[in-house]
């Protein structure tokens, strides 16, 4: 069992900068791949960006060049710094653990973009 705590969500303008963390209750260096998904209203949940145990990253074409995931090893949490923000990122954003063959899920965090 991974347990995964999201914070960091709230409201901003369109064009600003928000930070999420998610603290892992377990070595981040164990898990296969640490990511951010979101959940807009009435959509599916989507990949926005992962980060792999060796460390290479990837991002949904949507956020590519405003928003960049990254990890502290030493207090196991992963953040997800978005700049640039548009009214269309806003959904809730989630924390995934991808220790295989298990997927563990946080709460979810809210962000909203006013335009």
């Amino acid at each position: 069992q991974v347990q995964l705590v999201e914070s960091g969500g709230g409201l901003v303008q369109a064009g600003g900068s928000l930070r999420l963390s998610c603290a892992v209750f377990k070595s981040i260096l164990s898990i296969n791949t640490m990511a951010w998904y979101r959940q807009a209203p009435g959509k599916q949940r989507e990949l926005v960006a992962a980060i792999a145990r060796p460390g290479p990253t990837n991002y949904a074409d949507s956020v590519k060049g405003r928003f960049t995931i990254s990890r502290d090893i030493a207090k196991n949490t992963v953040y997800l710094q978005m700049n640039s923000l548009k009214p269309e990122d806003t959904a809730v954003y989630y924390c995934n653990a991808r220790d295989i063959p298990h997927s563990y899920w946080g709460q979810g965090t809210q962000v909203t973009v006013s335009s």
